[in-house]
C-alpha cells in the first residue's frame, strides 16, 4: 500500500488530543465521586451507568477519527505500471511588439490579430511547455516556459510595443533571447516561433541563427502583413507617419530574411497576408519535430482505498450511537 497524502498523517494527533481528554475526563468523575466516600462503594450506589460502555464507546469514537485521518492520506495499492513515450518539446513564442506591428493591412492591425491568432494556436499545442518573447529593438521574456497554457495566453494577450522602450525590429535580439532560454536543454527537443512582419535592423541576426542551429532549435517564422504594405500610425493615432520628404511611411513584409533563418535551422516559414496564422500547419511541423525528441516514462495506475476506511469509520460511529451506557434491568 502506498499514501498520496502522507502529509495528512499529522492529523493523528488529534485523535491523541480527544485520547487525552477522555483520560482527563474520566480521571475528573472519578476525583468528584471520591469527595462522596469510597469508590467501590459509590460505585455499587450508582447502578444506572454502565463504566464498561463509556470506555467502549470512547474506544469506537477514537478508531473511527483514526480511520478518517488514514482516508485523508489517500491509501491506494499498485494497479498496474506500463511504459509510455512522451513527445511534449519546449516551445517559444517570440512575437515582434515594434510600431509597425501596428499597421491596419490586417485587421484591426498586425498585432491584435497576431494576438489573437497565436491564443488559438497555444491550444492546440497542449502537452508541450510554452513561453513567449516580446522584442523590438531588444527583447525579453514575458513568460518563461511553462505547462499552464492559461498564464501563457494572459501573458500574451497584455504585449504591447509599451514593453519595450528601445523601438526597431532586432530579430537577432529575440532569437538571442529564445537561445539563452533555452540552455541546458535537449537537443531536438526545441522550437522557436517566430512572428513578425520581417523589417529586421538587427546587425546580429546571421550569428544569432547559427548559434540556434547549433543549439539544435527548429524555427518556425511567421511573416505576418502584406507585401503592398500599409501606412505606420502615427504617436497620436489619428494620421500616417511621413518622412523627411513628406512621404507617408509603409511598412511591408519582409519574406526573404525569415525564409532564409527557417531553412537555415530546419524549420518552416509560414505567411500570414491575411493573419490567419496556417496554425494546423504549424501543428504539424511542431508534431513532426517532437517524433525525435521521444522521452520513456511510466505511467502507473493506482487503485484508491480511501473509501474502505470511510466506511469502516462511520461504522463505527453509528454502533457509538446506538450504545447506552445504561445498565440493563
Amino acid at each position: 500500500m502506498e499514501w498520496g497524502r502522507p502529509e495528512n498523517f499529522i492529523w493523528l494527533w488529534a485523535a491523541a488530543a480527544a485520547a487525552l481528554i477522555f483520560l482527563l475526563s474520566s480521571w475528573r468523575k472519578k476525583r468528584e465521586l471520591a469527595r462522596f466516600g469510597d469508590l467501590d462503594l459509590v460505585g455499587r450506589l450508582v447502578q444506572a451507568l454502565d463504566p464498561r460502555v463509556r470506555v467502549l464507546k470512547r474506544f469506537l469514537v477514537l478508531t473511527a477519527l483514526c480511520l478518517m485521518v488514514l482516508a485523508l492520506a489517500q491509501p491506494h495499492f499498485k494497479k498496474s505500471e506500463t511504459k509510455v513515450e512522451r513527445r511534449g518539446i519546449d516551445i517559444l513564442i517570440a512575437i515582434d511588439v515594434s510600431n509597425s506591428m501596428l499597421a491596419k493591412d490586417i485587421a484591426p492591425n498586425r498585432l491584435e490579430k497576431a494576438k489573437l491568432e497565436l491564443s488559438g494556436l497555444v491550444d492546440k499545442l497542449k502537452g508541450n511547455r510554452l513561453g513567449v518573447i516580446a522584442f523590438a529593438g531588444d527583447a525579453m521574456i514575458q513568460c518563461p516556459l511553462t505547462l499552464d497554457r492559461s498564464a501563457v495566453k494572459m501573458l500574451l494577450s497584455t504585449v504591447s510595443p509599451n514593453l519595450i522602450s528601445y523601438q526597431g525590429t532586432d530579430i537577432g535580439r529575440a532569437i538571442g533571447a529564445a537561445v539563452q532560454a533555452f540552455q541546458d536543454k535537449s537537443k531536438d527537443s526545441k522550437a522557436l516561433i517566430l512572428l513578425t512582419d520581417g523589417e529586421d535592423h538587427g546587425k546580429e541576426t546571421s550569428q544569432w541563427v547559427k548559434k540556434a542551429k547549433e543549439a539544435g532549435v527548429r524555427i518556425l517564422t511567421i511573416g505576418i502583413g502584406t507585401r503592398d504594405g500599409a501606412p505606420l500610425p502615427d504617436e497620436f493615432g489619428q494620421g500616417s507617419k511621413k518622412d523627411q520628404s513628406g512621404r507617408v511611411i509603409l511598412s511591408k513584409l519582409g519574406e526573404e530574411v525569415l525564409q532564409r533563418i527557417a531553412h537555415e535551422t530546419g524549420g518552416a516559414y509560414f505567411r500570414s497576408a491575411k493573419g490567419d496564422l496556417g496554425s494546423d500547419g504549424i501543428e504539424r511541423a511542431i508534431r513532426g519535430i517532437a517524433t525525435k525528441g521521444f522521452k520513456s516514462d511510466w505511467a502507473v495506475e493506482y487503485e484508491e482505498n480511501y473509501r474502505f476506511f470511510l466506511v469502516l469509520a462511520f461504522i463505527l460511529l453509528a454502533l457509538e450511537m446506538g450504545l447506552s451506557e445504561g445498565r440493563k434491568t
